[in-house]
């Protein structure tokens, strides 16, 4: 890296300096607009051959709540508020300990945790490291196909099934793999967990957003899937010519990377193994072996039963912990008993600072007043005024809106489910209104939440992604910018398509 380079690098925010400007945003956010709530309603849908329920808004139920006089009230917060109560320097720790293992904040904070001990595990056997030398040597002139397949695999795990978590573990075992190939790790994190959100955003089946979006929408579960399909076939391709594109640069030009200097943490390690004689032996192919297992395991139990973070989580400490057993049974590198125990920690640690991000992301919320739509929140009110402009415009302007919007609203509610009980209740009739079928009101949601995934700081599955590949979120959001563009260019296309064919 230049000179130039390097200093242009020393202005990039630290992520932790971000989230907290962001906070400070939203705490002056709480003096301006006056809060407002939402009723809500149970409605019911049809998904396959079961019944699913769901409690959603009833958008014509807003109301400002109002002072003695009748006024709009703003319950701007404080700076400090003891006996757990949120004030605009709790927001850390408030963060951290919000929602419950189910999911954001401590439920996945826990689970990055326990994945990044998990796969500290795996990797102290050498396993990986020694199947990848393995593998380029069988592959020799083939290496370049890693790029499309493993981006149409992983973009079809993120449109069948909803991947997006399980990606975690994948970008510890590709990342050392794409770099021996001469890439970078941001190629790592475009063909994993990029790929899946291109997969998740243009699915046609995916059941935590589609499915969810389309019954609250009251609109036929996994209708309109042939446009669906083209869609997710033209950005899996899009996304792969343009990894295709940078990672050739960065092979023929290393320095480049904007990465190339955390990187070299991998490319000391794999330096390091190269010298090692250790050659990839029956130890080595059952650890390969048990990762294997595992994932179709985890990915069985998603389709399957609905497995979600308390039991994906478990999953991968069994994965971690059998390997370790089998790397102390064949001494892999020498690996001892307690070897699993600091090994555990190490991976745990080196996810620390992802985890972190992810509580501290939660606070921005809860500074707003949190995400629940019957409580009196600045979000709620956010929300209300945002679907009264979207209804005023043309119908293909009035789609766009929506897409802009819900494109937006992903970066305070990240959750895909979520998202479509908190704004499709809004968007379906304000589509009528509009002109635009309710399913485009369900494609812009789509679009907006799945593409915005990849850049949002608030994503805690992205956050863990980028800390396993040892990426800082400035770093990768600078890089990253110039393909959301391309992704929000070309999404806007298609949700404006829709409109003048009449997708229904």
């Amino acid at each position: 890296m230049s000179q130039k380079q390097q200093n242009r690098a020393k202005w990039v925010p630290d992520t932790y300096v971000i989230i907290f400007f962001v906070v400070l945003c939203a705490a002056l956010l709480t003096w301006i607009v006056p809060v407002g709530q939402f009723e809500t309603k149970e409605i019911k849908y049809t998904m396959g051959s079961s019944e699913k329920t769901r409690n959603v808004i009833i958008p014509e139920s807003f109301k400002y709540i109002t002072d003695d006089a009748g006024q709009p009230v703003k319950k701007g917060i404080k700076i400090f508020e003891p006996y757990g109560n949120v004030g605009f320097l709790n927001y850390t720790f408030e963060g951290f300990v919000s929602g419950s293992k189910w999911g954001s904040a401590i439920g996945v904070m826990a689970f990055i945790l326990i994945v990044g001990g998990s796969f500290g595990i795996i990797l102290r056997t050498k396993a990986v490291e020694c199947g990848i030398k393995k593998m380029i040597a069988k592959t020799k002139g083939m290496d370049t196909l890693i790029i499309p397949i493993l981006f149409v695999l992983f973009s079809l795990g993120g449109a069948v099934f909803g991947m997006g978590e399980e990606a975690i573990p994948f970008v510890f075992i590709v990342v050392p793999v794409v770099i021996s190939l001469g890439y970078d790790s941001i190629v790592a994190i475009m063909i994993t967990y990029a790929a899946t959100q291109i997969g998740f955003a243009t699915s046609w089946m995916n059941p935590f957003s589609v499915a969810i979006a389309q019954g609250v929408s009251q609109i036929p579960i996994l209708s309109g899937a042939a446009f669906r399909m083209f869609m997710w076939a033209f950005f899996t391709l899009l996304g792969i010519l343009y990894t295709w594109r940078y990672a050739m640069k960065i092979r023929k030009t290393p320095e480049f990377s904007p990465v190339y200097e955390s990187d070299a943490f991998f490319r000391k390690d794999l330096k390091e193994n190269s010298v090692s004689d250790e050659e990839f032996s029956t130890g080595h192919a059952l650890i390969i072996l048990t990762i294997v297992v595992g994932m179709a395991w985890i990915i069985w139990g998603v389709v399957k039963y609905e497995y979600y973070i308390p039991e994906i989580a478990t999953q991968f400490f069994i994965m971690g912990l059998v390997g370790g057993l089998i790397g102390v049974f064949f001494k892999l590198d020498g690996m001892k008993v307690n070897d699993i125990a600091t090994s555990f920690r190490s991976g745990a640690a080196d996810l620390l600072g992802a985890a972190m991000v992810v509580g501290m992301a939660k606070g921005i919320i809860l500074v707003l007043g949190g995400d629940s739509s019957t409580d009196a929140t600045v979000l709620n009110t956010i929300l209300h005024n945002a679907g009264l402009m979207i209804s005023g415009f043309a119908p293909a302007v009035s789609a766009w809106f929506m897409y802009v919007f819900q494109s937006i609203f992903n970066f305070f509610v990240v959750s895909g489910s979520g998202q479509a009980a908190l704004t499709m209740p809004l968007m379906a009739p304000l589509a009528d209104i509009a002109g635009v079928t309710r399913q485009v009101a369900v494609l812009a949601f789509q679009l907006g939440d799945g593409f915005t995934n990849l850049i949002v700081p608030t994503s805690a599955c992205l956050m863990a992604c980028i800390g396993a590949a040892r990426i800082d979120w400035a770093t990768w959001a600078k890089w990253q910018i110039k393909f959301q563009t391309v992704l929000f260019a070309f999404g806007s296309l298609f949700v404006i398509a829709g409109v003048v064919i009449g997708y229904n």
